[in-house]
């Protein structure tokens, strides 16, 4: 959220994201082109894994570079109830809309490869 005389956000999705209220981190991932989440990213993944066992919430985030090499970043938000929230951060990606997304599942199998409609 902004502050007062800082501006107005005009992005719906980065409000949403912005003015949340957080779950515990299971910590923020930088990949390299190439590399692979499940690899890289196995403990976080894991973390998010025992909070949609225990019925917690919790949030990741990853951070990885397009094809041209911008940074994209995604923030996944597992709530208590078993739904998995994805904000993907395009703002500093040239070749993109350069605004954010949003998706969201039910009771995900595997989190990190979550296919959900935006």
């Amino acid at each position: 959220m902004s502050a007062a005389g800082c501006g107005v956000l005009d992005d719906p999705v980065e409000e949403r994201w912005e003015a949340r209220s957080g779950f515990p981190s299971c910590g923020e991932v930088a990949l390299e082109q190439g590399e692979d989440l499940r690899e890289q990213a196995a403990g976080e993944i894991a973390c998010l894994r025992r909070s949609l066992e225990s019925g917690e919430g919790a949030e990741m985030g990853v951070t990885y570079p397009t094809v041209e090499g911008a940074p994209v970043r995604d923030h996944y938000r597992l709530t208590p109830q078993g739904r998995l929230e994805v904000y993907t951060d395009a703002t500093d990606d040239p070749h993109s809309d350069g605004k954010w997304s949003f998706a969201e599942c039910y009771e995900p199998q595997w989190l990190a490869e979550v296919s959900c409609t935006r």
